[in-house]
Parts: C-alpha cells; sequence; structure tokens
C-alpha cells in the first residue's frame, strides 16, 4: 500500500512537468515543512482541474494577496504514484480548496481472488491564492505542448506527423 497525505497548510503547491513536448510527464507537487510529495497525472486531468478550479474562484471574491511565486517542481522529482481520481471541495469557514487527490489502483484481471490494494489519498488545503497561481501555470503548462497539426487538430512531433486526413500520404 502507498503512503497517504495531508497537507493543512501547504507552503508550495504546483503543477509541473519533466521532459519535452511529446513525452512530457504531468506532475503535482506540494510541500509543508520538511515534507515533499510529488504525484502523476495525466495532462487532461490537470488541464480539467485548472478548468474546475477557476469555475469555483470566479464565484468568490477576488483574490487580493498577492499569488505566490514559486512555479517549478521541487528536485528531485519522484512520483509517490499515480492520480486516478480528483476531488475538490470549498471550505467556506476557512476560505480554503481542498483538493483530494486518489490514487490509481489496478485491480488484477489475472486473479479474481486477489485482495485489492488500498487506495492511498492526499488531501491539499489551499489558499485561493495558492488555486490562482496552480490555474495560471497549469493553464501554461498545458497549452505549452506540442502545436496542433493545421489539418487534422492532433499533436504534431517536431519532425511532423503522419496525418489521418492525408489518406497516408505522407507528413506534415
Amino acid at each position: 500500500m502507498n503512503s497517504s497525505f495531508d497537507f493543512t497548510e501547504p507552503d508550495h503547491f504546483v503543477p509541473g512537468t519533466v521532459g519535452p513536448p511529446g513525452q512530457r510527464v504531468f506532475y503535482v507537487q506540494a510541500r509543508q515543512g520538511a515534507e515533499v510529495v510529488t504525484l502523476r497525472l495525466e495532462k487532461q486531468q490537470v488541464a480539467a482541474l485548472c478548468d474546475y478550479l477557476a469555475g469555483i474562484l470566479a464565484d468568490l471574491p477576488v483574490v487580493t494577496e498577492p499569488l505566490p511565486d514559486t512555479v517549478d517542481l521541487l528536485e528531485p522529482v519522484v512520483a509517490e504514484w499515480v492520480v486516478g481520481a480528483l476531488a475538490v471541495a470549498f471550505e467556506e469557514a476557512d476560505d480554503r480548496l481542498l483538493i483530494v487527490a486518489e490514487e490509481l489502483v489496478v485491480d488484477d484481471e489475472d486473479d479474481p481472488d486477489a485482495v485489492s490494494p488500498e487506495m492511498a489519498t492526499a488531501r491539499f488545503r489551499l489558499t485561493r491564492a495558492q488555486v490562482a497561481a496552480f490555474i495560471r501555470r497549469g493553464t501554461d503548462l498545458v497549452v505549452a505542448g506540442r502545436p496542433p497539426c493545421p489539418i487534422c487538430g492532433r499533436p504534431m512531433d517536431p519532425t511532423g506527423h503522419v496525418c489521418p486526413r492525408s489518406n497516408g500520404h505522407g507528413t506534415h
């Protein structure tokens, strides 16, 4: 079983990537005191989380405190586990947004009697300023990927790609 984490007042909470466009691995990382946790997730999860958080912030008073300026992942970047699901809640009494990440657990289809491992969770209670900074950085990372093909819209590698709309007649 992997470790669970509960960061009630993190001083660092950022999305980040490692690797070149087309091969990037996405992470979310938090630090509270001396404890650092890094979780791996998909680009689509970062995009969806940023969109959802932006919708919540839009319904709350404008953030007036300065946004955290830490945008980079802390080294070494070693994921504790892979995120399967994300949940978000607003804690009105404390003016905090709670993000809960649940570990991706894959059942062993070959062994129906296998006991499913217990799912690890990570809880992050964040200020609106931390969330606003996360949204800004996460959105920048998502759009900084490979450029889209002008014909089909799929991501292109630096060397081009086989476009399905070209009927296999070359690369762009």
